[in-house]
C-alpha cells in the first residue's frame, strides 16, 4: 500500500494542529502539564506520537466508505470524521480515568469533551482542506499487486 503526498501532508499537518491545541488547552489556558509528577519531554514526545495516531485514524475514518457514500462535501466529512473521532476519544478517556485533576465535576467533563471534539475537528478540517487543495491526478491510495 502506498499513500499519496496529500495524506501525508494532511495526516502530519492535522497532527500538528490538534497537537497544539492540545498543548494551548492543557498547557497554556488550564496549566495541567505543570501536574504531571514525570518528565515533561517525555510526556510531550509520547503526546506528540499519539496525535500522529489520532491523526491517521482521523484520515483512515475521513476516508471510510461510510462517510464518502453520505457527506460529499470534503470540509463537512472532516468535521463529522473529526466529532466523531473526538467523541470516541473522549469516552475512553473519561471511561479509562485519565484526567490531570481529581475534581472532575459536570462542568468540567463538558468542557474537557467540547474541547477534545474540536481539536480533531480542527483535525478534520485540515484533512478535508487537504483534499480540496492538494491537486493529485492519481488516486488517493495506490495498490500494488
Amino acid at each position: 500500500m502506498l499513500y499519496s503526498f496529500r495524506f501525508y501532508l494532511s495526516w502530519i499537518l492535522a497532527a500538528v494542529l490538534m497537537y497544539v491545541a492540545f498543548y494551548f488547552w492543557h498547557g497554556v489556558f488550564l496549566n495541567d502539564l505543570n501536574r504531571i509528577s514525570f518528565s515533561k519531554v517525555l510526556f510531550l514526545s509520547l503526546a506528540a506520537l499519539v496525535y500522529l495516531v489520532i491523526s491517521f485514524i482521523l484520515y483512515r475514518t475521513y476516508e471510510s466508505k461510510l462517510l464518502s457514500k453520505h457527506i460529499s462535501h470534503p470540509i463537512l466529512r472532516g468535521v463529522v470524521s473529526g466529532f466523531a473521532i473526538g467523541f470516541v476519544l473522549f469516552s475512553l478517556v473519561t471511561v479509562l480515568g485519565i484526567s490531570f485533576t481529581k475534581n472532575v465535576n459536570f462542568t468540567y467533563i463538558l468542557a474537557d469533551c467540547a474541547w477534545q471534539i474540536a481539536e480533531q475537528v480542527i483535525g478534520g478540517v485540515v484533512i478535508g482542506l487537504g483534499k480540496l487543495i492538494i491537486f493529485e491526478p492519481i488516486p488517493e491510495l495506490i495498490h500494488r499487486d
